[in-house]
C-alpha cells in the first residue's frame, strides 16, 4: 500500500503508528496537518466564547448604570475576554493553525522537524486552556485583574489569579516549542534549491515570529512565575508594602507583550503577501524588501516596550528614546504596504473573498497603525493613555489587522485544507457585514477617548452614552457577520464543489499537490530553482506535477 497516495483524512501517522481508533488518530497524530486542524478547532471554540463575553460587556455598556452584571463580574468578564483572545487565540492563532498546516507544504517538506514535539505543543496548549477554564469554577472565580495582571492588585485580589497565571505560563511553553520547531524546520527541511530568498513570504513571516516566540516568551514566563511566588510565598518582588516595585512587572510584561504584537502581525502580513500577487496575477513588488522588513520589525519590536509606560514615571530622555524607536517601526511596516500597493498598481485585480479581506485589512490596519503613532507621541499619549482611544487603536491594529488577515487566510487556503469550495457570493457578503459592523463598533471609541472616556470602566457619564450605543449596535452586526461567515465556510466544507489542486492559479508549492494534501505531502521532493510569485501574462511561470512520484534524487 502506498501511503503517500492517501488523504490525511483517511489515514495518518500517530505516535502509535497507524492507529485504527478515529479519536486516537487525531489526538495522538504526529501529522502536522491534523495537529494544525486540532489547534484551529480549539481556538475557534475559545474565540466564540470570547466574542460572547465581549457581547455581554457591550450590552452592559449600552446605557449608563448597572443593567445585567455587577462591577466585579464585569472585571472578571473583561479579564476572561482578554486572556482568551490574546493567549488562546491571537498569539498562537496563525502560527499554530495555518502555519502548522502550510509551513512544510510551502517548504517542500513532508512534516515539521520534530513531529512529536509539535504534538506536545498542542497538548500543552489544551492543558493550559483547560486550566484557565477550571479557574472559572473554583473559589471566587476567574481573575479580575485585566489580561496584563498588573501588580500590586494581582498580588492582593482574592480571585483565582494563580490559576490564570499558571495557564498563561503553560501556554507560553507551547508557543516556545512551536517557535523552536518552526526555526529548525525552516533551516533544515527547505526543498533542495530553495534558499532563504526563494522562500514564500508567509514562511518569512513565520520565521521572524518564531524568533520572537523563542526569545521573548521566556521573559513573560519568568514574570508570571514571579507573581505566583509573590502571591503564594509573600516574597515582596512587586508589592510596595514589602519593598517591591510594581513598575518592574510592567517592564517585564511589556518586554514580551510588545514583541508579541509583532508575533501576531508578522504571519498576518505574510498572508497578505501570498494573496496580493495571486489575485493581481503579477509578481510581488519588492520581494526582498518585504522579507527583510519582517526581520527588521521583529528586531526593533524588542526595543519599544516603554511606550506603554509613559505615565509610569519614566525619565524624559527614556520617553523620547522609546518614542523615536516606536516611530521607526513604521518604516519597515510602510515598506510592506508600499510594496503591496505597488503590486496592485495597474493590475487586473480579481476581487475574490480573500482579496476583499486583504484590501479591507489595509484600511483598518492603516487606521490602527497611524493612531498607534499618535499614542507613541509622548505629549499626546499622556492625555490619551488609558482612554477608549487606546482601546480603539488596539482593536483596529489587532482585530482589524491580525484577525482580518487570519480570516483572509481561512478563505484563501480553505480549498487546500478541505478540498472544497465555499459559496463566493455568501462569503463576500459576510465580509461586508463584518467590515461595516467592525467600524461601527470601534470607530466611535476614538471619539469617546478623545473626549475623555476612560477604558476598563464598568460605568460612564451620560455624555458618552451615544458612543456606547452605536458601538453596541455595531457589535451585534459584527457578531451576525461572524456567524454568517463561519456558516458559509461550514456549508462549503460539507456541500461545496471539489476545489482541485490549484483553484486560485497560485505559484507556491502547496498548490502543486492534491487538495486536501496527501499523507507526507509530497510523492517526490521538489527541486526549487526559481523565485516565488512569478507570473507572465497572468499565468504562473512554473508548474510542478508532484502528486505521486518516486522519491526524488534531490531528497
Amino acid at each position: 500500500m502506498n501511503n503517500v497516495q492517501k488523504s490525511f483524512y483517511d489515514e495518518t501517522h500517530t505516535i502509535f503508528g497507524h492507529h485504527k481508533n478515529k479519536i486516537l488518530q487525531w489526538i495522538f497524530s504526529i501529522d502536522h496537518k491534523r495537529i494544525s486542524l486540532m489547534y484551529l478547532f480549539v481556538m475557534l471554540a475559545f474565540f466564540a466564547v470570547a466574542v460572547i463575553v465581549a457581547l455581554i460587556m457591550r450590552l452592559e455598556l449600552f446605557s449608563p448604570g448597572q443593567d445585567f452584571i455587577d462591577p466585579n463580574t464585569y472585571n472578571q468578564a473583561f479579564t476572561l475576554h482578554g486572556v482568551i483572545m490574546i493567549f488562546l487565540f491571537i498569539v498562537p492563532g496563525i502560527p499554530a493553525a495555518l502555519g502548522n498546516f502550510l509551513l512544510p507544504l510551502q517548504l517542500g517538506a513532508r512534516d515539521v522537524s520534530f513531529p512529536k514535539l509539535n504534538l506536545l505543543s498542542w497538548w500543552l496548549y489544551v492543558f493550559g486552556a483547560l486550566l484557565a477554564v477550571a479557574s472559572l469554577f473554583i473559589g471566587d472565580g476567574f481573575a479580575d485583574t485585566g489580561w496584563t495582571f498588573y501588580a500590586p492588585y494581582s498580588v492582593k485580589t482574592g480571585t483565582n489569579v494563580v490559576w490564570a497565571l499558571s495557564a498563561a505560563f503553560i501556554l507560553g511553553f507551547a508557543s516556545i516549542l512551536t517557535g523552536i520547531n518552526f526555526v529548525a524546520t525552516i533551516h533544515r527541511l527547505r526543498a533542495p534549491g530553495m534558499g532563504f530568498f526563494k522562500m514564500p513570504l508567509f514562511v518569512w513571516g513565520l520565521y521572524a515570529t518564531s524568533w520572537i516566540q523563542i526569545l521573548a516568551t521566556p521573559v513573560v514566563g519568568i514574570s508570571l512565575i514571579m507573581v505566583i511566588l509573590e502571591r503564594t510565598l509573600g516574597i515582596g518582588i512587586f508589592d510596595p508594602t514589602k519593598g517591591g516595585d510594581p513598575v518592574l512587572l510592567e517592564h517585564m510584561f511589556w518586554i514580551y507583550s510588545h514583541p508579541a504584537v509583532y508575533l501576531m502581525i508578522l504571519p498576518a502580513f505574510g498572508i497578505a503577501s501570498e494573496i496580493v500577487p495571486t489575485f493581481c496575477r503579477k509578481p510581488i513588488f519588492g520581494y526582498h524588501a518585504i522579507a527583510i522588513s519582517s526581520a527588521m520589525i521583529a528586531g526593533v519590536g524588542y526595543l519599544v516596550w516603554g511606550h506603554h509606560m509613559y505615565t509610569s514615571g519614566e525619565s524624559e530622555m527614556i520617553k523620547l528614546i522609546f518614542s523615536a524607536l516606536t516611530f521607526f517601526v513604521a518604516v519597515p511596516t510602510g515598506v510592506k504596504f508600499f510594496d503591496w500597493i505597488a503590486t496592485m498598481y495597474k493590475a487586473s485585480i480579481d476581487f475574490k473573498t480573500p482579496m476583499l479581506w486583504t484590501v479591507g485589512t489595509f484600511v483598518t490596519f492603516i487606521i490602527g497603525g497611524l493612531t498607534g503613532l499618535i499614542v507613541a507621541s509622548v505629549g499626546v499619549d499622556v492625555y490619551l493613555h488609558d482612554t477608549y482611544f487606546v482601546v480603539a487603536h488596539f482593536h483596529y491594529a489587532i482585530l482589524g489587522g491580525v484577525v482580518f488577515l487570519m480570516f483572509a487566510g481561512f478563505h484563501y487556503w480553505f480549498p487546500k485544507i478541505t478540498g472544497k469550495m465555499y459559496d463566493e457570493k455568501h462569503a463576500s457578503r459576510a465580509f461586508y457585514v463584518i467590515f461595516v459592523g467592525f467600524n461601527m463598533l470601534w470607530f466611535p471609541m476614538f471619539l469617546a477617548g478623545m473626549f475623555g472616556m476612560p477604558r476598563r470602566y464598568f460605568d460612564y457619564l451620560p455624555e458618552f452614552e451615544i458612543y456606547h450605543k452605536v458601538a453596541t449596535m455595531g457589535s451585534w452586526l459584527f457578531a451576525l457577520g461572524l456567524i454568517y461567515m463561519f456558516a458559509t465556510l461550514y456549508r462549503g466544507w460539507r456541500y461545496g464543489e471539489k476545489a482541485g489542486a490549484n483553484p486560485w492559479n497560485a505559484t507556491t508549492l502547496e498548490w502543486q499537490i492534491p487538495s486536501p494534501p496527501q499523507l507526507e505531502n509530497f510523492g517526490t521532493i521538489p527541486y526549487v530553482d526559481f523565485m516565488p510569485y512569478e507570473y507572465k501574462d497572468g499565468e504562473p511561470v512554473h508548474h510542478f506535477d508532484l502528486a505521486v512520484k518516486e522519491d526524488s534524487p534531490h531528497e
